[in-house]
């Protein structure tokens, strides 16, 4: 076999995030010569999952400055806690992201074949948080409903919200068609909220409902937004089984995906190194010839990177909770024959927590993760909190873990068994080429998979492929021989 520095490689890829991985599982059966960098000692880049030795060493790196865009980590085991378990036992995961049925990731793992390496678990139900109406009653959690069904069975809305919903829901459907693309043009660009309030007469509690579906992380998104993603929600409902519209894949998230997609590259006679980054580089008659922290100097037609530098938007804040309870309320499929979920959000709106007397200015999500995701013991769980950043960001995430904990189980609040909080900075959100390099824009911080992060990839992909690009087919592969038949790929 040459040598690393005797080979002039077609793609030398900087990074195992998903991106970078994902083009890895594009070029698997390229024979294309590719060579895979990582300066970490591990898999995943900003969407890696950690043990808690992995997360403390993370925390250490980034407070020395090499965090790229992520900031203020924060490590704490409450004093008095017990039932912590191994670190290995834990899988925390960065980029905790759920994945609509309908995404183009999903039907791209299957046209690869790659989706037989993950195994794919329900996203249950979306609750909202309630504030007591006054001090002798309790705050609670209730389900947003979000199919027919549920419209009808909830006893959460009165008779003429659920009409007023059921409304909504079909206008949704095909609100991309005549005569409903009359009605929500002219609000294209407005908030959401104005024309649920002046088409839909809708007040401000079902407004909530429909904007929490969203995912929304400033509460405001606009109307041509919104419905794309309460579609992309409904259309998503049962299309892998009853009862959920989004999977998660199990052992960490979009960790285990990168590390599925980098397998693949390794089959397909990709060279991996891990803990080996990029000293010095420079562009010599159209080849780029880097330097690698390992010592060695190679040479490739094509260099691709991710862009870790901070961008001018606003970031969120993080926080990931191991709680010692199984959580069971949140964890129950709510239609006949639907799978038992591992996976549930809830939303506290903007405005229903308070801080030092001030109320909060951005929702929170809390994603509540079961043991079956693989993420912790059985007998515990992981809460993963996100709101945008700001001053009391930090404060708002605890304050919110705490309450929701007193809510989920009424009369028993479960044990925090260890906290780990960060900030992630907002990047760019466009990729760069020249004719030697391409560059990924930073991941996106939004809590369910977008599909626009699949683009850059594919770009990434005819760039290097070239003329061949035309005659090939994108993430479309026969099985390999001695793979297994077809599973489903909903398990």
């Amino acid at each position: 076999m040459e040598s690393l520095s005797d080979t002039l490689w077609d793609v030398v890829i900087c990074g195992t995030g998903l991106q970078q991985s994902l083009l890895a599982l594009a070029l698997s059966r390229s024979d294309k010569k590719i060579l895979h960098l990582d300066p970490n000692e591990f898999y995943g880049g900003a969407e890696a999952a950690f043990s808690l030795q992995d997360a403390e060493l993370w925390a250490n790196r980034i407070s020395a400055g090499s965090g790229g865009i992520f900031s203020a980590v924060s490590i704490e085991k409450p004093e008095g806690a017990t039932g912590l378990s191994s670190s290995r036992a834990y899988s925390l995961a960065l980029a905790p992201q759920l994945i609509h049925a309908r995404s183009a990731l999903l039907s791209q793992l299957v046209s690869s074949r790659a989706y037989r390496q993950v195994e794919f678990l329900a996203v249950g139900s979306f609750y909202i948080f309630k504030p007591p109406q006054d001090p002798s009653q309790q705050p609670s959690l209730t389900r947003i409903p979000s199919t027919r069904e549920e419209v009808f069975s909830t006893t959460a809305v009165s008779a003429k919200a659920k009409r007023l919903l059921m409304k909504f829901l079909k206008f949704v459907l095909d609100y991309e068609n005549s005569p409903q693309l009359e009605v929500w043009k002219p609000h294209a660009n407005a908030l959401l909220t104005d024309l649920l309030q002046q088409e839909f007469k809708m007040d401000a509690e079902l407004q909530t409902y429909i904007v929490t579906l969203t995912l929304s992380l400033d509460g405001k998104i606009s109307t041509k937004d919104g419905l794309a993603a309460i579609r992309r929600h409904l259309s998503s409902m049962g299309v892998y089984g009853p009862g959920f519209a989004a999977i998660y894949p199990k052992w960490g998230g979009l960790s285990e995906i990168a590390q599925v997609a980098c397998r693949a590259g390794a089959v397909g006679g990709a060279v991996y190194m891990l803990g080996t980054g990029i000293k010095e580089m420079e562009t010599v008659e159209g080849e780029v010839k880097i330097q690698l922290t390992s010592g060695d100097t190679v040479k490739t037609r094509m260099f691709v990177r991710a862009d870790d530098s901070p961008g001018d938007k606003t970031g969120i804040t993080r926080l990931v909770a191991v709680v010692g309870s199984p959580l069971n309320p949140l964890f129950e499929g709510v239609v006949e024959g639907a799978p038992r979920p591992a996976v549930a959000v809830s939303a506290f709106p903007a405005g229903s927590l308070s801080v030092s007397g001030k109320a909060s200015k951005y929702p929170v999500y809390l994603s509540a993760h079961s043991s079956d995701t693989g993420e912790c013991p059985t007998q515990q769980s992981v809460l993963y909190l996100t709101t945008l950043s700001s001053a009391d960001a930090k404060a708002t995430l605890n304050l919110a873990l705490d309450t929701f904990l007193g809510a989920v189980i009424q009369g028993q609040t479960p044990q925090v068994l260890y906290k780990l909080q960060y900030d992630q900075l907002a990047g760019s959100h466009r990729s760069q080429s020249d004719t030697s390099l391409f560059t990924f824009p930073a991941p996106l911080s939004s809590l369910s998979f977008s599909d626009s992060t699949l683009e850059p990839v594919h770009e990434a992909w005819k760039k290097i492929m070239g003329e061949a690009a035309v005659e090939a087919d994108y993430m479309t592969f026969t099985d390999r021989e001695g793979a297994m038949d077809d599973d489903d790929v909903y398990e």
